[in-house]
């Protein structure tokens, strides 16, 4: 699958959020990579980049206080590599894109790795 379709699947997946949870987005910006970073495969400590599908980085919303001002948007990334290695049709990569978006979005929206595995 090309980047742009995928792109396009990340956007339909963003698309799919209940409305009130997409109003609740604030100050997060979501982006598409090939493969992470060195800097996010020692955050994540991790050393084969394609175990790594998507990253959270950033101040989860529960987190957040009154002190919360003048910082740089929280991150997430969804990496396209890794998915299409795990996914033999274009189905399962949309079903695998979705999965993932709405992973990354639960750890912004201040769940951890136990309150997400419950949904999946």
């Amino acid at each position: 699958m090309d980047p742009a379709r995928f792109e396009q699947l990340v956007g339909e997946s963003l698309a799919a959020l209940p409305e009130k949870f997409f109003q609740a987005l604030e100050n997060v910006a979501i982006h598409v990579a090939d493969l992470p970073g060195p800097g996010q495969m020692d955050e994540m400590d991790e050393g084969d980049p394609y175990h790594l599908l998507g990253l959270y980085e950033g101040i989860p919303l529960t987190q957040r206080d009154f002190g919360y001002a003048g910082v740089l948007p929280d991150r997430i990334t969804i990496f396209r590599l890794p998915i299409l290695q795990i996914c033999r049709t274009d189905e399962e990569i949309r079903e695998q894109v979705l999965k993932t978006v709405m992973h990354e979005l639960g750890h912004y929206f201040g769940m951890d790795e136990d309150q997400l595995s419950q949904f999946e």
